[in-house]
């Protein structure tokens, strides 16, 4: 007899007595099956449900409500930032508007040429204007040629050249009392002129070569007085000055 005979007689032998030590299945057990397989079953179809529930995605309501809350975070969002965005806009205006005055005078300066700086409220729809026209010299002794255009600026459409009420009496520089938007044409006599016009030496003059001085209001339309921005101009020597208006006391203009 070989070995691997013997081993297979005693695995069979194993085999047999544990079947035959195998206790006989009661009811009691039975019943303890059926109860696991219910229970299996029942633990099964739970899973089922999860899965496929998962595979649905998101439920209408649930959308709603996410789209609800971002909807009232960018509102909230937009509602604290607003008094920024107006603020961005007239400082805006006031850079652009401080910004092609003295490029003007530069281009006069290093040209040696004459350059007039318009400046043009609002009218609505078209919003308040800045236009700069280049002054050709006259040939021999004929009359001057027309101006020609070098650049136009248009502000926002809420910003405007205004004077508003409640500007304080003290205007920067002393140039006039916050009355009149376009006040340029200081003591001349002559009125308010809407226009600089810088001359090669830097001065600032009018058409009949008097020096000219002045002031220009801005702000935001609608807003409060303290949205107020000026820029002023010395007509001897063509310095251009950017101030703005803070709530102290009555209000205080600081120079920029």
């Amino acid at each position: 007899m070989t070995r691997s005979t013997v081993a297979l007689q005693l695995c069979l032998l194993v085999g047999e007595r544990k079947r035959t030590d195998r206790p006989p299945r009661t009811e009691q057990s039975e019943r303890n099956l059926g109860k696991r397989a219910r229970h299996c079953s029942r633990c099964l179809h739970e899973r089922n449900f999860m899965i496929s529930r998962k595979s649905r995605g998101f439920s209408l309501l649930e959308l709603m409500i996410v789209v609800f809350i971002g909807v009232t975070i960018t509102a909230i969002s937009v509602i604290a930032l607003m008094p920024l965005f107006n603020r961005a806009h007239i400082d805006s205006a006031y850079d652009t508007t401080l910004a092609a005055m003295r490029n003007a005078r530069h281009l006069a300066i290093t040209q040696s040429h004459q350059y007039y700086v318009n400046f043009v409220p609002a009218v609505l729809p078209t919003p308040a204007q800045i236009v700069i026209t280049y002054q050709p010299p006259a040939i021999g002794v004929g009359p001057l040629p027309p101006q020609q255009l070098v650049m136009s600026y248009s502000l926002p459409q809420d910003i405007n050249f205004t004077a508003m009420a409640g500007l304080p009496a003290t205007a920067p520089d002393s140039f006039g009392a916050g009355l009149v938007a376009i006040d340029f044409g200081q003591q001349l006599g002559a009125g308010s002129l809407q226009y600089v016009s810088f001359m090669p030496d830097g001065s600032s003059q009018d058409n009949l070569g008097n020096y000219n001085s002045g002031i220009l209001y801005m702000a935001r339309t609608g807003d409060t007085v303290y949205s107020s921005r000026a820029i002023t101009v010395w007509g001897a020597t063509g310095r251009i000055r950017g101030w703005r208006l803070y709530q102290t006391g009555a209000g205080t203009w600081v120079q920029q």
